[in-house]
């Protein structure tokens, strides 16, 4: 099972963190410099799995990741997790993150933060993986952005209906209105105008 997803920089700062079991903030902060400086001070050339860190589970955990870049990708998980499908898992989530952002950089991520959940979700969720097929991730991401795209236009509709009301040329609108026994009065609107 996956216990933490961290993307940090070249620098130790977070640019996405999803922790899949329950940590208080300054502790998920420690576990971030903490894993930081476990994988920043590897070489290049060396494995990409580590023993996880004191604060994130010891031996027990094992730390597995890439780096791209300015970015290095971490996934903390237990021992049932295959190594190699946990770095498959990282190429295709990066793989997806620079479809649907057209090159991933870090200020995708920071900006973009709910997209990147919204990805990062259809892949792996409460921990467990439930997709690695690329293609059909971004087909879920392109329906949800259909999605949004359309809700857009209902949520601008009272905006729209109001501006359409100030440019109508009503004429002077009566100040009683009577129907049956039913007296409204209408107040003076013209300063809505």
């Amino acid at each position: 099972m996956i216990k933490a997803i961290l993307v940090f920089n070249n620098h130790g700062k977070p640019r996405f963190l999803r922790f899949y079991q329950h940590f208080p903030e300054d502790t998920q902060q420690q576990i971030v410099r903490e894993t930081f400086h476990l994988v920043s001070k590897r070489d290049d050339n060396v494995c990409n799995f580590l023993e996880g860190g004191s604060l994130i589970g010891g031996s027990d955990y094992k730390l597995i990741y890439r780096h791209y870049a300015t970015l290095y990708f971490v996934f903390c998980v237990d021992s049932s997790e295959s190594e190699l499908g946990i770095l498959d898992l990282i190429q295709v989530f990066v793989e997806t993150l620079d479809k649907c952002f057209e090159n991933v950089c870090e200020l995708d991520l920071i900006f973009n933060v709910d997209k990147v959940h919204y990805i990062l979700h259809e892949m792996v969720m409460g921990g467990m993986v439930l997709e690695t097929n690329m293609s059909e991730v971004i087909t879920q991401v392109e329906a949800q952005s259909k999605l949004e795209k359309s809700e857009a236009g209902f949520s601008a509709a009272p905006a729209r209906a109001v501006s359409a009301m100030k440019n109508m040329n009503l004429p002077d609108l009566p100040r009683n209105i009577n129907i049956g026994d039913l007296n409204i009065k209408v107040p003076n609107l013209s300063h809505f105008a």
